[in-house]
């Protein structure tokens, strides 16, 4: 069953007609808030899954809203008639709990994308925005004594023996982590990234069989106010944030160095604005990945170490234990979004680590 709720649009609407799937979401709903800032028209298409949505949101009365799946074509096509351009978030996402998750991240994620894109093609929309993610690449990239480097998955042996930083094999010391940019490898390392990949290309060849313009935003560890706070897929910042709010000290895996991008959500939403923007004014058939990240490195650690401050919390304890799919150290070149879609982050890690500390999470899931 489609449930729709429609506003009159604001006075002086001139931007156009914007759906947002997976606009009730945490990403998502920052993207409508920013959306409407910018004078667009928005339409939210999202599911509503419980173990997403721990509480039914309250949509911005100027937002119409369709509950609906973006599997469902029927769902798909009501949702796109008189949009002019589209920005796909609904996915599912996190590393998962086992195997057994991979059907529904390929179907929810590749399986959504693929029904989207055919409603798109259908409808004659040729402007898109995807959420894709840092996981793309798998580990980030390195350098070592042969130049470039891009060490294979980690082993169980050296993670349990405490050795999880990538070795050179010439030398055998660690190798030095460098900035991931777009053009570097990619080799997706669990389900959840297949899935983004598997979205990437979709979208690929969408663009070049309809002339379509669309723009692949690879997130890095996206953080702020409204994320969930206790889904099996939920991200780091969530899981120490909440073991915060319950009085317990953030357990912190491996050795707390791992090297991260944090970017703050209202970033993200104004990088996804810029690159709507940009799919007005590129060329037919483009597709372009961009990074979204903020910069600056920080370690997990670091992360830990700045909400506990922030919180007034016990500090951080260092566990030692360690997630085999994850991977050691990524972190992102934002240089081609800063350049071709003239973006910048406005949220600083000590700012943003501030706010978060004591913002409100999203209701739990049951």
């Amino acid at each position: 069953m489609i449930d729709t709720s429609t506003a009159v649009p604001p006075a002086g609407d001139t931007a156009g007609h914007l759906l947002i799937t997976g606009g009730a979401g945490f990403i998502g709903g920052a993207i409508v808030s920013a959306a409407l800032e910018r004078g667009w028209r928005v339409r939210v298409l999202d599911s509503l899954r419980r173990d997403v949505h721990g509480g039914l949101p309250t949509p911005d009365p100027r937002v119409e809203f369709v509950v609906g799946d973006v599997t469902d074509p029927v769902v798909v096509a009501h949702s796109l008639l008189g949009i002019d351009v589209v920005c796909h978030q609904a996915a599912k996402v996190g590393l998962g709990v086992d195997f057994s998750d991979a059907p529904d991240y390929v179907h929810s994620n590749e399986v959504g994308t693929a029904v989207l894109l055919a409603g798109m093609a259908d409808a004659g929309i040729v402007r898109l925005v995807l959420a894709s993610s840092m996981v793309v690449y798998g580990e980030g990239s390195y350098r070592g004594s042969a130049g470039f480097a891009r060490p294979g998955p980690r082993r169980a042996t050296d993670l349990d023996a405490g050795r999880f930083d990538p070795l050179d094999e010439v030398t055998g010391a660690p190798l030095e982590p460098t900035l991931v940019a777009e053009d570097d490898p990619l080799d997706p390392r669990n389900v959840y990234a297949s899935s983004k990949l598997g979205q990437e290309y979709l979208a690929t060849s969408w663009s070049r069989s309809t002339g379509g313009r669309a723009a692949a935003l690879r997130y890095h560890n996206v953080y702020g106010p409204g994320m969930p706070q206790n889904t099996p897929y939920a991200g780091v910042a969530s899981l120490f944030r909440s073991a915060l709010q319950r009085g317990e000290a953030p357990t912190v895996f491996e050795d707390g160095r791992q090297r991260r991008d944090f970017v703050h959500v209202r970033d993200i939403a104004s990088a996804n604005i810029a690159a709507i923007e940009w799919t007005a004014a590129s060329d037919a058939g483009v597709f372009r990945a961009f990074n979204v990240g903020s910069g600056t490195v920080h370690t997990i650690g670091d992360m830990a170490e700045a909400l506990s401050r922030a919180a007034d919390g016990p500090a951080p304890v260092i566990s030692g234990e360690y997630r085999l799919g994850d991977v050691r150290h990524i972190t992102a070149s934002s240089e081609r979004l800063r350049t071709e879609l003239g973006w910048q982050p406005s949220v600083s890690f000590e700012d943003g680590m501030v706010e978060f500390a004591t913002a409100p999470l999203r209701a739990a899931v049951r």
